[in-house]
């Protein structure tokens, strides 16, 4: 099965889900009060600050094993975060999500088994271009 396969887009980017909702109006916070050009690490900082401040629970750089055929590997992987234990974040601060980028999230939600995911891409004028939402 491709991850292609896996992807299935929500017609409308606009619908609210209850899920990811007040992520993304926090995303959308931390750019209002930074703007773009900082480095990912700034912005996981401050958007962690306004999770907490919104009251909800996350982990940070959650560590993400790999099995192959039974064995556990450790490979380094590390959401970067998981919220409420049900929706996985992945930052970026580039010039351009990549197919790569989108690949790397569905992968980790697979691996993670986690529905929803948002990508989050700071580095653009308005946040509301740099979030991606998907649900397998």
């Amino acid at each position: 099965m491709q991850l292609s396969d896996l992807r299935r887009t929500i017609p409308n980017p606009d619908q609210r889900d209850p899920r990811t909702a007040p992520i993304v109006s926090s995303a959308i916070e931390v750019h209002r009060q930074l703007g773009p050009g900082l480095l990912e690490s700034a912005y996981e900082e401050a958007l962690c600050h306004e999770l907490h401040s919104r009251g909800l629970c996350f982990q940070r750089q959650v560590h993400l094993p790999l099995v192959y055929k039974g064995i556990r590997l450790d490979c380094g992987y590390q959401i970067d975060l998981l919220v409420e234990n049900e929706v996985l974040v992945e930052l970026k601060a580039v010039e351009s999500v990549l197919p790569v980028h989108e690949a790397q999230l569905l992968t980790y939600m697979r691996l993670a088994h986690k529905t929803v995911g948002l990508l989050i891409n700071f580095n653009v004028p308005v946040l509301k271009q740099g979030i991606m939402r998907r649900v397998l």
